[in-house]
């Protein structure tokens, strides 16, 4: 017979896991970290984990400051939670903007908590999971949480309604405060949900991994000399590759770095999903692209970096994605969201050399023309000119707005709504008629067949 003291013991240290597991109950996010080490990218913070509190403070912040609290390994159980809550405290001198972000993998967005605290202010942030986009759609699956960030911007910060086409410039960019800092406390998931349930369609993008090529996987991918710098691609090839086949080419530019409740955006190239959403992983290559600065040696998440690196740097990436992994030369599309549909005139048709690359161009949610960052409609129509593709889509475009740049382009051109409302991608992802339209006018384009 065992010793009693053992016997409750036992039991004293299964209760907390089954009162956790109870989907009323709050359960601890952070039970995982056991010093600061386990936390994850940290960006312009100094971040010190200790006796359960998160103790933040600026170091040379910039534009954005924050650091993220990883999943442990298994993931969060958050399927049948309905909220991820903490108390946040700002322990410095000055207003600080604060942004509570839970962060999903796969494909899936993020959802926000957002204000801006008095000097020795504390506040409860809570992050709804079953957050939606104006049309219903879900911005994450709860059981497919990478990370919950927590972010320090400029005072004035604040939750906000949904904005279809902002991002590109449209609303301030958090900045770092060098005055402030915070304490986070209680980092929970909460409340009760029904099970959650996927919508018809839904496409599972893989993960970014750090790894060679292989069919199915999404991989950062560099050229020759690249391998000690920031700069980088991301490359999937399709379930189905063989070495001996040749494969349509989605070439694709993310949105700017963009961190605000209408939108959350990283300006990197591993947001890149609209080609997968097109393809649904089968039958062609997709490849997020970086603007760079070849000089500072680093992708650059605001603005077009360096426009004439980051034109040349895409004709070398197309040109060994073709040699090395069976690219079709002959059908290479062009598409891009936010900042990457204006991208797809300003650095597509830059000049004739990488003008000659496009069989078509895909744009959402922007086009070259609107203005943002030199990207005027004069500039937009002489680039136009350029073009000899075959056809062009536009996703969330008002055509009265873009036609005169499509007249020159002199192509067929289709015009789609997604009914989203929101500035994202999440629309590539599911199977709402605009997405299947897109999926169809891609087929036709580069002659293979409807998969």
């Amino acid at each position: 017979m065992k010793h009693p003291l053992v016997i409750t013991t036992a039991l004293l240290a299964w209760l907390p896991a089954l009162h956790a597991g109870e989907p009323g109950a709050r359960s601890s996010l952070t039970d995982h970290l056991r010093d600061s080490s386990g936390l994850g990218e940290s960006r312009d913070l100094l971040a010190e984990w200790h006796d359960g509190v998160l103790k933040l403070s600026p170091v040379n912040a910039r534009r954005q400051a924050w650091v993220d609290i990883p999943a442990p390994p298994g993931g969060w159980s958050l399927e049948r939670r309905a909220s991820v809550n903490a108390e946040i405290v700002n322990t410095g001198d000055e207003p600080a903007g604060v942004l509570l972000w839970v962060v999903g993998n796969h494909g899936w967005s993020a959802v926000v908590d957002a204000a801006t605290l008095a000097p020795g202010e504390k506040r409860g942030f809570s992050c709804d999971l079953r957050e939606a986009y104006p049309d219903g759609t879900p911005k994450l699956d709860p059981r497919e949480i990478k990370q919950v960030r927590v972010m320090l911007a400029a005072p004035g910060v604040r939750q906000s309604t949904s904005n279809k086409t902002a991002g590109a410039g449209g609303i301030p960019t958090p900045r770092g405060n060098q005055a402030a800092s915070l304490e986070v406390r209680a980092l929970t998931a909460r409340g009760e949900a029904p099970p959650w349930i996927r919508p018809p369609g839904r496409i599972e993008v893989p993960a970014v991994e750090d790894c060679p090529p292989a069919p199915g996987k999404r991989v950062r991918y560099r050229l020759p000399g690249d391998e000690k710098t920031g700069i980088y691609s991301v490359l999937n090839l399709p379930v189905d590759w063989r070495p001996d086949a040749r494969y349509p080419v989605i070439v694709e530019y993310p949105g700017n770095i963009f961190f605000a409740p209408a939108c959350y955006s990283t300006g990197l190239p591993d947001q890149c999903v609209i080609g997968y959403g097109m393809t649904k992983g089968e039958g062609a290559i997709t490849l997020g692209m970086p603007f760079l600065d070849r000089a500072a040696g680093k992708t650059v998440e605001n603005g077009w970096g360096n426009a004439d690196d980051t034109a040349e740097y895409v004709m070398r990436m197309v040109a060994r994605v073709c040699d090395q992994h069976g690219g079709d030369r002959e059908n290479i599309v062009l598409t891009g969201f936010s900042r990457g549909a204006i991208a797809c005139g300003y650095i597509g048709l830059r000049d004739d050399r990488i003008a000659a690359l496009w069989k078509g161009f895909h744009a959402c949610q922007h086009y070259d023309g609107d203005g943002w960052n030199g990207a005027t409609l004069a500039g937009a129509i002489e680039r136009a000119a350029r073009f000899r593709g075959e056809a062009v889509f536009q996703t969330d475009n008002p055509q009265d707005r873009f036609q005169p740049v499509m007249d020159v382009m002199k192509t067929e051109v289709t015009w789609a709504e997604s009914g989203l409302g929101f500035h994202s991608t999440a629309m590539f992802l599911d199977d709402r008629p605009s997405t299947r339209q897109l999926r169809e006018w891609f087929w036709q384009l580069v002659g293979s067949p409807r998969r």
